[in-house]
């Protein structure tokens, strides 16, 4: 069983002068947020959220804007300080750390990543990642060093020596998760960090960033407003709605079992093609050869995470059932009705 990095218990932000007087009469009445703005004076930002993430999972949180999403992810290095909940990173209650332990978990164990780097103009391309390891007090020769390798992580060699101003804007961001991973951070937190992006180079950045998920195994939430990119990017991902997590699931459960009409627009048009699996939409093996008496001696086989499109691809060169496998070990049956159902998403 995977370890859990990050933990959040019943998270709560509100903003205003009367915040601790709101978060009291919120448990003890029951106000809604509306209430608490007409009652109080004060903003709920972010309400109830709870969630888990183990070792080296992307959890990619979404939704609109206005939604808490950036907000949230703020708590979990504490550049914003909860109004109640609990907040644990690497096993530490970020709610007790002091500025020293703080500033340490910060600039060595929690990297981030924002829209808008805020690179420095006067610092070289070079220097601006290296700066997380001057701030700790490392030599000249070892910054030199991790900021070279953190490039070549990026694909930035030969870079070294530019200036922002002289990059692109997708370069500039490479520069940006560079310098996160210049301390070598456990945890990464990144808000909405290729949405400023022209979509193809967003769509490169996801790509490299992904590749190097796989590579260097960071623990990662991931914020975003865009769907297509929580699909491609997360694990598992929560959908927030005016502060609230709403939902929180893979990929595949969000499309196909949303909880709600909000979560349920949100996926309306989304392929599922490369969402849904094989073992989501099989019959039982033996009930279907009882059911229906076929001889699958000659059936093809397919393991049971192909997803919808590699079951069409294989159905077009087959009119018998496919059988699906799990570790050489035969466990279902898909056949041209079933496959059906489920590209309509389970639908009869």
């Amino acid at each position: 069983m995977s370890e859990d990095i990050i933990i959040l218990d019943d998270v709560w932000k509100i903003f205003g002068n009367r915040s601790e007087e709101a978060m009291a009469a919120i448990k003890s009445e029951g106000l809604t947020k509306p209430e608490v703005l007409a009652k109080f004076g004060c903003v709920v930002g972010i309400a109830e959220c709870s969630f888990n993430v183990p070792r080296g999972e992307i959890f990619c949180v979404m939704g609109l804007s206005g939604s808490g999403k950036s907000t949230m992810v703020r708590h979990l290095n504490r550049l914003i300080e909860p109004t109640a909940g609990s907040i644990s990173v690497l096993g530490k209650d970020m709610l007790t750390l002091g500025e020293e332990d703080l500033r340490e978990m910060r600039a060595v164990h929690i990297g981030m990543v924002f829209q808008h780097m805020a690179l420095f103009p006067h610092r070289t391309v070079r220097d601006n990642v290296a700066f997380p390891l001057q701030v700790r007090g490392e030599p000249k020769s070892k910054r030199w060093e991790v900021s070279q390798h953190c490039l070549s992580l990026v694909n930035l060699d030969g870079y070294e020596d530019r200036f922002p101003s002289e990059l692109s804007g997708g370069m500039q961001q490479r520069v940006g998760l560079a310098r996160a991973l210049a301390s070598d951070p456990e945890v990464l937190l990144m808000d909405e960090p290729f949405s400023a992006l022209d979509p193809l180079i967003r769509r490169q950045l996801q790509e490299q960033f992904m590749a190097l998920s796989a590579e260097l195994h960071k623990t990662t939430v991931f914020i975003t407003h865009d769907l297509d990119e929580a699909i491609r990017i997360g694990t598992r991902i929560a959908i927030m709605k005016d502060g609230v997590i709403v939902q929180i699931g893979t990929p595949e459960e969000i499309v196909t079992n949303p909880i709600d009409d909000y979560v349920r627009d949100f996926v309306e048009g989304i392929s599922t093609l490369k969402l849904i699996f094989a073992h989501s939409i099989m019959a039982d093996i033996d009930a279907y050869e009882t059911s229906y008496g076929h001889d699958l001696s000659k059936a093809l086989r397919t393991p049971h995470d192909t997803d919808l499109s590699g079951l069409i691809d294989l159905s077009a060169t087959t009119d018998q059932p496919i059988i699906i496998t799990d570790d050489g070990k035969d466990i279902g049956v898909v056949d041209k009705t079933t496959l059906l159902k489920g590209i309509k998403g389970g639908q009869d």
